[in-house]
């Protein structure tokens, strides 16, 4: 567990050009050795992706743009060490997983924190910030969709305020598994 204050570190919007440090971070979390559970693709998935793909990510997630934000934990010695993505869902649309979208809502994807890191309160850090800016842009809740067996990540999700709404999300054709939607309302 880390003994690192929270407050020594900057978080903050990424910028367009920061894409080689978004890949770095992206490839980090899919090598995590909860990321089978935690993220939708795999590592060679992500490595086998050309430069442009990285660049464009970045670009549509940075500093500025309006339906996307990628916030990052930046150390003190510059090293990214924490991120997370919001999406704003627009109500009349259809989900990622082809449910419609009622509310205007933000949707936290992405959540890695290097484990050297976890425990040190920079996660709740990232989440203040991540509601934060969904709120600013008219989200009513924010939501997140959590893997029924990640455990550690539920018991987080909860402590920051977020309850299970009732509605599971299967995995795709043929799976086993499912993952539960988390929401918090709006304050």
């Amino acid at each position: 567990m880390s003994t690192t204050n929270p407050e020594a570190y900057v978080i903050r919007s990424i910028r367009a050009d920061e894409w080689p440090a978004a890949k770095e971070l992206r490839l980090a979390a899919l090598q995590d050795p909860i990321a089978p559970l935690a993220f939708l693709e795999t590592y060679d998935q992500a490595a086998a992706r050309p430069d442009s793909f990285w660049q464009e990510r970045a670009a549509q997630a940075c500093e500025g743009a309006d339906g996307v934000q990628q916030i990052i934990a930046e150390g003190p010695d510059g090293a990214w060490v924490g991120t997370l993505t919001v999406l704003v869902e627009e109500p009349g649309t259809t989900d990622w997983a082809g449910f419609a979208v009622e509310r205007k809502q933000g949707h936290l994807v992405g959540v890695f924190v290097r484990p050297e890191e976890r425990g040190s309160g920079l996660t709740d850090v990232l989440f203040d910030a991540a509601l934060e800016w969904a709120w600013s842009r008219g989200a009513e809740r924010v939501r997140l969709i959590v893997h029924e067996e990640n455990g550690r990540a539920q018991r987080f999700y909860r402590k920051v305020g977020f309850e299970p709404s009732g509605v599971i999300v299967p995995l795709g054709e043929g799976a086993e598994d499912s993952e539960l939607e988390f929401v918090i309302e709006r304050p």
